[in-house]
């Protein structure tokens, strides 16, 4: 089954249809963030949100020119207006002054994970772009939690060790390439996955004291720290093949 409906197009035509859906999202950015004059109420902000968007749109232009982004992706790239506007409110820390509307936000991008993979598999159009692309927002909204936390809580810069584990792994494996390799479908994995998230959301919830917030983080970076060193162990004992 093809990935796209315009195979007889050049890459530059096609490129059009994903650049005009990009232009689209960003508006929705805007309409989206006008509505939550809270959270974007500095040019800081806005300055934030839109540099994170023109970047994810960049790399979705250069990786995906394969005409329109099909209906799984556009939920996806929903996803990634909500992520832009998640990191344009930590600017100022004008996210602190509402918490609530940030962390509402966040948890609607969470949610839209799962909308955009039954999608895909419903209309058989996953791929691996898509995946990729569901991956790294999820991984960079995570990173974002974990930047609000070390504001919100002042944990310490170790918080951001949540985040930035996957970075660092991708990372050595430039040294390492063996790190890259194919692994093996872990439910350990999924379920360090979800906790990790449900922690950093309840460390953020405005009823959560300092010492429970404390010892959320705590366990979030423990369970991740044990599954990357099992999956990095298990890498390691079969680099060879």
């Amino acid at each position: 089954m093809p990935l796209f409906t315009n195979a007889s197009l050049s890459p530059q035509p096609k490129r059009l249809y994903s650049a005009a859906e990009l232009l689209l999202a960003g508006l929705l950015l805007i309409a989206v963030g006008k509505g939550l004059p809270l959270l974007m109420a500095t040019p800081a902000n806005w300055g934030v949100a839109i540099a994170f968007y023109t970047v994810i749109s960049t790399l979705i232009i250069f990786f995906w020119p394969y005409g329109s982004l099909g209906w799984a992706n556009r939920v996806t790239l929903a996803r990634a207006v909500l992520v832009a506007l998640v990191a344009g409110a930590l600017a100022d820390n004008t996210f602190t002054g509402a918490i609530g509307q940030w962390l509402v936000i966040a948890v609607f991008a969470l949610l839209l994970d799962g909308v955009d993979g039954w999608i895909a598999r419903r209309t058989k159009s996953h791929t691996p772009f898509g995946a990729r692309f569901d991956m790294e927002l999820d991984a960079l909204l995570i990173l974002l939690l974990c930047a609000g936390l070390l504001r919100l809580e002042s944990l310490g810069v170790w918080v951001l060790l949540i985040g930035g584990m996957r970075y660092l792994f991708i990372a050595a494996s430039w040294q390492f390439p063996w790190l890259s390799q194919p692994l093996f479908a872990s439910y350990r994995r999924k379920a360090v996955c979800v906790w990790q998230v449900v922690a950093l959301l309840l460390a953020l919830t405005p009823l959560t004291s300092h010492l429970v917030a404390s010892l959320l983080a705590i366990s979030a970076l423990i369970s991740l720290t044990y599954s990357f060193g099992f999956d990095i162990w298990w890498l390691y004992r079969h680099r060879h093949r």
